[in-house]
């Protein structure tokens, strides 16, 4: 057994390291293409200026460009702003899920133990008692909180309103 261990072992740190060399390498390429393309985007304004201020002077090419500018990191901030709640919201139901799915899992993982055992079964019939009455309760006597439908769409129109 020990020889397929530090075969195993030997392959994964093999493959780390294959994976390391692979990300270092995408990450300067990436780098260098990221440098490049912003020094172009800087001449492509600068070119857009010194068009500008040809047409319009200086002083109101800087202005526009500044105004320009400061319009544009306005409307990037108030569009990650409008979008937060949505974010959080989808954070929330993600931790909620995962929350969910780990303690489906752990009861499946727990439940061959607490088969085994007076005690156990005891725990897994109790709760499991309990929801079913609720639910025959719930059954028999609906909730008092549910609104009535008083949409006018879905009344009978041979029923009298005004009475």
């Amino acid at each position: 057994m020990k020889p397929l261990a530090s075969l195993f072992i030997s392959l994964v740190a093999g493959e780390a390291g294959t994976i390391v060399k692979h990300i270092r390498g995408a990450a300067i390429a990436y780098g260098l293409a990221l440098i490049a393309a912003l020094v172009g985007v800087s001449f492509l304004l600068l070119a857009a200026y010194l068009w500008a201020a040809d047409r319009f002077g200086p002083i109101n090419a800087a202005l526009g460009f500044g105004a320009g500018f400061l319009v544009l990191a306005g409307v990037v901030l108030l569009a990650y702003r409008l979008s937060a709640k949505r974010r959080a919201r989808r954070r929330a139901e993600r931790r909620k899920s995962d929350l969910t799915a780990f303690a489906i899992a752990a009861g499946i993982a727990a439940l061959p133990e607490l088969l085994r055992s007076k005690e156990g079964l005891g725990t897994l019939l109790g709760p499991l008692a309990a929801l079913l009455a609720y639910a025959v309760y719930r059954e028999n006597f609906p909730s008092e909180s549910k609104p009535e439908d008083t949409d006018a769409s879905t009344r009978d129109p041979d029923q009298d309103v005004s009475s």
